[in-house]
């Protein structure tokens, strides 16, 4: 009842897509200067809304990417631009947006949707979930997906150590570094839509 290989398959082709270990330093610069009670609370809502998408994506993706006309490179492009905005805003320091509402949007968007559950990973589910033979298949690739996101809230959650330790300045030299990497993220992002844009033509 239980299929080892799709498991660790899904398992780590999520883990490399999601990236627990890259994400972190853009989820300490997202939720610096927050209470620990609420940053916690973020971890948790970021994971809950990556695993919410993930699962309905994985369900009924395939409907619901039919029905709006969307390609999969239309929605790696859409991604990569939202992820750029917000590493403009961690790259010149733009935190001027009033901290409940700030508070709620870091926590659904960027980091639930689309740097968790980003297009990567919903078509790998989608794919996953179509390939899988039996009620064996489909609970090795549920299993795998619901471990993933224990490792991702693990890793946030914990990971708010490292902000008592490297004190405000270091805060900000993170903010920045994780600006620069999400950039690189989100261009790349864009970049991939593009040349599955035109391949496809």
């Amino acid at each position: 009842m239980f299929d080892v290989a799709v498991f660790g398959s899904l398992f780590l082709t999520l883990f490399v897509i999601m990236d627990p270990p890259g994400i972190t330093p853009i989820f300490l610069a997202l939720t610096s200067g927050r209470a620990t009670k609420v940053q916690r609370r973020m971890a948790w809502q970021a994971v809950a809304v990556a695993f919410g998408v993930i699962t309905v994506f994985g369900i009924l993706g395939q409907q619901i990417l039919a029905y709006l006309h969307v390609s999969v490179p239309a929605l790696m492009i859409a991604g990569g631009l939202l992820l750029l905005l917000i590493a403009l805003d961690l790259l010149t320091g733009k935190t001027d947006e009033p901290k409940q509402t700030k508070d709620v949007n870091v926590a659904l968007v960027p980091l639930g949707m689309p740097l968790l559950a980003g297009p990567g990973a919903i078509v790998s589910v989608i794919l996953a979930v179509q390939h899988a033979d039996g009620v064996s298949g489909q609970v090795s690739v549920w299993a795998a997906i619901g471990a993933m996101h224990v490792v991702l809230w693990l890793t946030l959650r914990y990971s708010l150590v490292i902000i008592r330790v490297i004190k405000d300045g270091g805060v900000v030299l993170v903010t920045r570094l994780a600006g620069m990497m999400l950039s690189a993220i989100a261009v790349q992002q864009i970049i991939n839509g593009v040349t599955q844009t035109i391949q496809a033509a």
